[in-house]
């Protein structure tokens, strides 16, 4: 099977923050025509700052304008196990492709307590999950064996790894060779072809969001066997990489670089994130050095 690249999208808001909905569904439409799929309601989709209404209105949204032109993943993950499970059964009657949970946060956890909370979802829905680590922001951690242990649940299809150190990617890769059925999906940008060169079933990235013909020229080229163009692809997003999120917040900044392209994405609901002139000149400054057309996302030499 081809390996895979999802888009973890950005969540478009009105000036007031109520979501912007339209807005929403032409940044799936750039998506769907980059060749890249969807996951909604995760980081970079403010998923902490929908409610609940507004995080299963959304992914029916994104359902209905993907129309099955490409997969659709969503993020149920919430701190309490009970209101993760109502998200996932609310995911599963709209029928999406996978449901994605993150660890719960501002909550510690044993890998004891993570093991319980993701067969829970797992045994109440037909839809495959994923777990989702990004222990950077949930200080939680999968750990690789209880990866193994969750990857034998018939209905846990595989892990997104966001915590960015090699040695643990390198250790779920080892999971999916040794557990028929479960994949790895990679977070890291900067990561994505070597995470593919070394088994990864495909990425799951915020960068994409920016740079959607980059991150799909990636997979394009190595699912072709072009390894020197999917470098050359690599490259480029890798240096935008570490240009643009040297300014903050990996998130924030690629919402900003891409609402200095089209205002329509909005602001983000999350707080003391606010509008920098400098800032701002600095991250147009990036997109003028990789050759961005507004709206296209297109990088030089694309």
């Amino acid at each position: 099977m081809s390996a895979q690249a999802f888009v973890a999208l950005v969540t478009c808001f009105n000036e007031d923050e109520t979501i912007n909905f339209e807005a929403t569904r032409a940044q799936v439409r750039r998506q769907v025509a980059a060749g890249n799929n969807i996951m909604c309601a995760g980081t970079n989709g403010d998923f902490t700052a929908l409610t609940f209404e507004e995080k299963v209105r959304l992914t029916e949204e994104v359902v209905d304008e993907v129309a099955g032109k490409v997969k659709v993943i969503v993020n149920a993950g919430m701190p309490a196990t009970f209101e993760t499970l109502k998200l996932a059964r609310a995911f599963d009657r709209i029928g999406v492709d996978g449901i994605a949970v993150i660890t719960p946060f501002f909550i510690a956890c044993t890998q004891d307590g993570l093991i319980r909370h993701f067969s829970t979802v797992a045994d109440a829905v037909r839809t495959p999950v994923y777990l989702y680590d990004i222990p950077a922001r949930t200080q939680n951690h999968i750990e690789p064996e209880t990866a193994r242990t969750l990857a034998r649940h018939g209905n846990i299809a595989g892990i997104k790894d966001s915590g960015g150190a090699q040695q643990t990617l390198e250790a779920y890769l080892q999971v999916a060779h040794d557990v028929p059925g479960f994949n790895v999906y990679s977070g890291p940008d900067h990561l994505v072809l070597w995470s593919l060169q070394n088994g990864a079933a495909g990425c799951i990235s915020g960068l994409g969001n920016a740079l959607p013909h980059v991150l799909a020229g990636i997979l394009d080229a190595f699912n072709r066997g072009d390894i020197a163009e999917a470098e050359r692809q690599q490259a480029i997003y890798t240096a935008f990489r570490t240009d643009l999120y040297a300014l903050g917040f990996a998130p924030a900044m690629v919402k900003r670089a891409l609402y200095l392209q089209d205002a329509s994405v909005g602001a983000s609901r999350q707080p003391a994130l606010l509008p920098d002139p400098l800032q701002d000149d600095k991250i147009r400054e990036i997109l003028a050095r990789y050759g961005i057309d507004a709206g296209m996302g297109r990088a030089a030499g694309q």
